[in-house]
């Protein structure tokens, strides 16, 4: 995962991931909650880097749930059966993430 692709607008993997941590965390309706956020994020991202980030995040939810995304970009793929019996929600790596934020 060291080359986690840039249509992220520079955001590395492990600040997505902390990105993603901090929102779960952080109550919405937290007055700082972008300061907060940015903080969580390791520091080299703004308030307002955060909050952009949020919102093309909605964006892209909203989007993809319309039913507009074009699955066809490119060649055709077979489909691929999965097994949907099993729900992995929390990683190793997911917990060595909040560990290292210490926001316990």
């Amino acid at each position: 995962m060291d080359k986690f692709p840039d249509v992220l607008c520079g955001w590395s993997w492990e600040e997505n991931k902390l990105f993603e941590l901090a929102l779960a965390v952080v109550d919405e309706r937290h007055p700082d909650r972008w300061e907060v956020v940015a903080a969580m994020v390791g520091g080299e991202k703004t308030a307002e880097d955060v909050h952009k980030h949020y919102v093309v995040l909605l964006e892209d939810l909203q989007f993809i749930e319309s039913g507009k995304l074009d699955h066809e970009l490119g060649q055709r793929q077979p489909c691929i059966q999965v097994d949907c019996t099993r729900s992995v929600c929390w990683t190793d790596d997911d917990n060595n993430v909040l560990v290292r934020l210490d926001i316990n």
